[in-house]
């Protein structure tokens, strides 16, 4: 069966193609740029799910791609952001990166190693799921403005409460993914 390249995949190949650019911006301190490039690519993010629902644009690969990007996107902003530079004014704590990071490494893994017995339902987003996404986006993103623009004190004293809501959710979601992921449904009779 051959791939489809459907407008929604090249816009989920453009955000994979946009990390390595915003990687460099956030490492070398253009932090206006970064921004720039995180917002476009929530954009495309946005953009490919939509063209893919209303125009009946949906496929295997972009049911692959879009997660894949958007985790590669997230991850890189996690670390990178983590990591100690003198030109940052805000930095995500490390332990929440690696809290974000690991939540995220152990679904993969218990996707790959439940493979011969893969049930999709399992490893579907749920609410929570979907608001722990929304509010690790949030919380990158006051990152990345409050480096760009670093003169708003009364905003600071907010960050770190907003790194404890991401911590507090990466945590509850990755138990719920768990739980879903080693229950088994009853079998109909």
């Amino acid at each position: 069966m051959p791939l489809t390249l459907t407008v929604p995949n090249c816009l989920t190949l453009l955000r994979i193609l946009a990390v390595p650019f915003f990687a460099i911006a956030v490492w070398y301190g253009h932090m206006p740029e970064a921004c720039c490039i995180f917002a476009l690519a929530g954009l495309t993010d946005m953009l490919d799910g939509f063209i893919a629902r209303r125009f009946n644009q949906k496929s295997a690969l972009g049911a692959v791609l879009d997660p894949a990007a958007d985790k590669l996107l997230m991850t890189t902003a996690f670390i990178l952001l983590a990591f100690p530079r003198s030109h940052y004014v805000v930095q995500i704590p490390v332990w929440v990166s690696m809290l974000a990071i690991f939540r995220d490494l152990s679904i993969s893994l218990v996707a790959l190693t439940s493979f011969t017995h893969f049930d999709p339902a399992k490893f579907q987003p749920s609410f929570l799921g979907k608001l722990t996404t929304g509010v690790q986006l949030v919380a990158i993103s006051i990152a990345l403005l409050l480096n760009a623009i670093p003169h708003q004190p009364w905003i600071r004293e907010f960050v770190p409460w907003c790194f404890y809501l991401v911590a507090a959710l990466v945590l509850a979601s990755g138990f719920q993914y768990f739980f879903r992921a080693t229950h088994t449904r009853p079998q109909a009779s």
